[in-house]
C-alpha cells in the first residue's frame, strides 16, 4: 500500500509500527506503511525465521477452521483477525460449507477498512461482517457481533484467538478476558488459540526471539510469550482435541500444509482447539 492519509484513516497511527500491519508485511500483503516495513526488516534481522513463523500461524488458522467445519462448526468469531490476506476464515470455511458465517473483529483501523472492502466486493452481508472493536471489551464485542445477525448464539460458534493473546496488555487481563468469552459460548462451541512461547524452544531461536520481543517492546508493542501451562489454562475446562496443545507445525497436518514440520519448536508457537461440552 502506498503511504497515504485520508479522512477514512484518521485513527491510523503512522508514528509507530503496528503488530497487525507488520504481520501483513511478513505475509507479503500490501496493507502496511513504511514504519511497519522498516520495523519488520529490523525484526527479520534479529529473528530470520519470523517471516516463516507468520506463515506457520496462517497455515494453522486454515487447518483449525477446516477441522472445525468438518466437526460441525458453521459460524466463526475471529478476534484480532488482522489484515485480510490469502486464506481468510470465511474463504477457508466456504470451501467446505458454502453457507458458513463469520464475524471479524480487530482494533486496527487499517485491518478493519481492508476487511470491509474485501467483504463489500466479494462477501455476503448475510454471512460475513467486520467490527472495529477492542476484544478486551468482551460485552461490547459480543453484543455487536450478535447485532450483525450473522451469528446465531443458540448454535455452536468457532471462537478464534490466533496469534493475538500475547499482544494483549496488561497481561493480567488475559485470563479473565478469555474466560468471559468461554462463558458466553454455547455448548458445542470450539475455541482455537495459538500463542507464542519460549518453553523448550531451541537455544538459537530462543536468543533470537528474546531479542525480537525486546524490539517489539521498545516500539511500544506489548509482546508477552507465555509458558505452556499458562496457555493451556486459557482453554479452561474445554476438552482439547487431539493432539492437544502442541507446536503449530504438528497440529492436524492432514488438514492442510504445515511449514517447519522437521523443526516444529523453531516456530516458538503452540496451539490447540478446545471443545465446550
Amino acid at each position: 500500500m502506498k503511504d497515504r492519509h485520508d479522512a477514512s484513516m484518521d485513527a491510523v497511527d503512522l508514528d509507530h509500527p503496528n503488530s497487525a500491519r507488520v504481520y501483513d508485511y511478513f505475509l507479503g500483503g500490501t496493507a502496511n506503511w513504511a514504519i511497519d516495513r522498516v520495523f519488520g526488516d529490523e525484526l527479520s534481522k534479529l529473528v530470520p525465521i519470523i517471516r516463516i513463523g507468520a506463515r506457520v500461524n496462517r497455515e494453522f488458522l486454515g487447518r483449525a477452521v477446516r477441522h472445525a467445519v468438518r466437526n460441525g462448526i458453521t459460524q466463526f468469531l475471529d478476534l484480532g483477525s488482522g489484515v485480510p490476506t490469502v486464506g481468510n476464515v470465511h474463504e477457508v470455511a466456504d470451501t467446505i460449507d458454502p453457507e458458513s458465517r463469520c464475524v471479524y473483529v480487530d482494533c486496527e483501523p487499517v485491518a478493519v477498512a481492508h476487511a470491509k472492502v474485501l467483504l463489500e466486493r466479494h462477501g455476503d452481508p448475510a454471512r460475513q461482517a467486520v467490527l472495529h472493536a477492542d476484544l478486551r471489551d468482551v460485552d461490547a464485542v459480543w453484543k455487536a457481533a450478535l447485532a450483525t445477525r450473522v451469528l446465531d448464539p443458540t448454535q455452536p460458534i468457532g471462537l478464534l484467538m490466533v496469534s493475538v493473546l500475547h499482544f494483549l496488555d496488561p497481561q493480567e487481563e488475559v485470563p479473565g478476558v478469555v474466560a468471559a468469552y468461554r462463558d458466553l459460548l454455547p455448548p458445542g462451541s470450539q475455541l482455537v488459540i495459538s500463542h507464542a512461547t519460549f518453553d523448550a524452544v531451541p537455544d538459537e531461536q530462543l536468543r533470537q526471539f528474546q531479542a525480537g520481543v525486546e524490539l517489539y517492546r521498545q516500539a511500544g508493542i506489548a509482546a508477552s510469550p507465555r509458558d505452556r501451562e499458562t496457555i493451556r489454562s486459557y482453554f479452561g475446562d474445554f476438552e482439547l482435541a487431539e493432539p492437544g496443545l502442541t507446536w503449530l507445525p504438528e497440529w492436524h497436518v492432514n488438514d492442510g500444509p504445515a511449514l517447519l514440520r522437521e523443526q516444529p519448536a523453531a516456530c516458538c508457537f503452540v496451539g490447540g482447539l478446545g471443545v465446550k461440552r
